[in-house]
C-alpha cells in the first residue's frame, strides 16, 4: 500500500486510537500518565511495533507513529512512546541477543517496564561524534567499566534501565567507536539529577552521571563493531515519532481553535468566518497534512528495511512536523485571544511544549544541514 493513503487497518487502528484516547481525561501528573500508559499497553497500543515472538504486535514505526498521533491529537501525547517503543525497543529487536529480547521486549511491549535513552553530552550537543562517556573492558573479569555524563535524558525517574551510547576504543586503531548499553537504574555509580526546566510536562528531563559503572559483558547490545548501524537504527524511529508527537499536538491545538472559531460570535457573526481568522488556521491544517505525508513516507521507508532513505526522510517529516506544530499552536492560541491563555483550554502549555519538536531530538538547523550536505550535494559546513 502506498503511504499516500492508509489501509482499511491503519484507518480502523486510528479510529480505535482515537475513540481509547477521548476516554481518558489530559494526563496531568505522573500517576494519571501511567494509568494511561498500562491502558495503551493493554490494548496492544504500546507494543506495535515489537516482534509478536516476544509479546509486540508484529507492525511497525508506521502503526505506533499512528497510534502516539492520535494520543497527541485527543491532548495526551505520551513522550516514552518515543523512546521505550520506538529507540529502545527497536533497537533490541534489531541487534540485541537473544537473552536481551526475552528480558527486555516482552515487558517494554505490555507496558510494565521501560527504558529510557542516553546520549546528548553537555559539552557535545549536536556533534555526536564528540561524544566523551567511555566504557573500557576489565582485562580480568570482562565486565565493561563506564564513565561519562549524559543530559536531557527523558524518563529515567520512572524507566527500569537506560539505553546509553558510549564509545570503546578500537583494538586495531585506537580509535573510539560508539555502542549501546543498557545500564540498570540501580547500578552502582550510576546517579541521575532532574533538571530544573520551564516545561509543562509529565515526563522529567534528568542529567546522568556514570561513575565507574560496572556492567555485565552482556550489557553491550549488538556488535562493537556496528555502533553507527545500530544508532540510526533508532534514531530514525526518533525522528519519526517526534514527527508523530509533533503533528499530534498540532492538531490538538487547531482542533481548539477551529471549534472554538465557530462558536466565539462578534457582532453577530462567528468570527471562523473572516478570512483573518480562517485562512491562517486552514495553513496550520494544510502544513500538518504535508508534515503528516512526509512522516508516513519516513515510516514506511524504514519498515520497509530502507534505513539510509528512511534517514533523508525521517529528518525531513521531523523538521516539517516542528514547523507545522509550532505555527498551529501559535495560531490556535492566538485565535483565541486571551482565552488562549486560560488554563481552561489548555493551549498555553503548547507554547514551550510545541519548541521541543522544533529544538529535540535534533535542531532544524542540523536537519537543514544534513539535507544541504547529503541530498543536494553542497559542500560540508562543519
Amino acid at each position: 500500500m502506498t503511504p499516500l493513503l492508509e489501509s482499511n487497518e491503519h484507518k480502523s487502528l486510528r479510529e480505535a486510537v482515537a475513540a481509547f484516547a477521548k476516554t481518558h481525561p489530559h494526563t496531568t501528573n505522573a500517576e494519571d500518565n501511567t494509568r494511561l500508559w498500562q491502558a495503551a499497553a493493554k490494548l496492544g497500543y504500546i507494543g506495535v511495533n515489537l516482534p509478536e515472538a516476544y509479546g509486540g504486535g508484529g507492525a511497525g514505526i508506521t502503526e505506533l507513529s499512528l497510534v502516539l498521533e492520535e494520543l497527541g491529537a485527543a491532548g495526551n501525547p505520551l513522550l516514552m512512546m518515543i523512546v521505550s517503543p520506538a529507540i529502545c525497543g527497536t533497537v533490541i529487536a534489531r541487534f540485541g541477543t537473544e537473552e536481551q529480547k526475552r528480558e527486555w521486549l516482552p515487558p517494554l511491549a505490555d507496558g510494565t517496564r521501560l527504558m529510557a535513552f542516553g546520549i546528548t553530552e553537555p559539552d557535545a550537543g549536536s556533534n555526536s561524534h564528540r561524544i566523551t562517556t567511555t566504557a573500557r573492558r576489565d582485562a580480568v573479569t570482562g565486565d565493561w567499566i563506564f564513565t561519562g555524563r549524559k543530559v536531557f535524558v527523558s524518563g529515567v525517574d520512572i524507566a527500569d534501565a537506560t539505553l546509553i551510547v558510549g564509545r570503546t576504543e578500537d583494538a586495531r586503531t585506537g580509535k573510539l567507536k560508539p555502542c549501546l548499553f543498557i545500564v540498570p537504574r540501580d547500578a552502582p555509580g550510576f546517579e541521575r539529577r532532574a533538571i530544573d526546566m520551564e516545561l509543562n510536562a509529565v515526563e522529567r528531563q534528568f542529567e546522568l552521571t556514570l561513575d565507574d559503572v560496572r556492567l555485565p559483558a552482556d550489557a553491550l547490545v549488538g556488535d562493537e563493531d556496528a555502533g553507527l548501524l545500530q544508532l540510526f537504527a533508532g534514531l530514525n524511529p526518533e525522528r519519526v515519532m517526534t514527527a508523530a508527537f509533533g503533528i499530534g499536538m498540532g492538531r490538538f491545538a487547531l482542533a481548539k481553535a477551529v471549534e472554538y472559531a465557530r462558536e466565539r460570535t462578534v457582532w453577530k457573526t462567528p468570527i471562523g468566518a473572516h478570512q483573518a481568522v480562517a485562512h491562517p488556521l486552514a495553513q496550520a491544517h494544510i502544513d500538518l497534512e504535508l508534515a503528516r505525508l512526509m512522516m508516513q513516507k519516513a515510516a514506511h521507508l524504514y519498515d520497509a528495511g530502507d534505513d539510509v532513505g528512511a534517514g533523508e526522510a525521517a529528518n525531513m517529516a521531523k523538521y516539517a512536523a516542528g514547523e507545522a506544530c509550532v505555527k498551529a499552536v501559535d495560531q490556535a492560541v492566538h485565535t483565541l485571544g486571551g482565552n488562549g491563555l486560560t488554563r481552561e483550554y489548555g493551549l498555553a502549555r503548547l507554547i514551550t511544549a510545541s519548541r521541543v519538536a522544533r529544538i529535540a531530538p535534533v535542531s532544524r538547523e542540523m536537519i537543514l544541514n544534513y539535507v544541504s550536505h547529503q541530498t543536494l550535494g553542497l559542500p560540508k559546513s562543519y
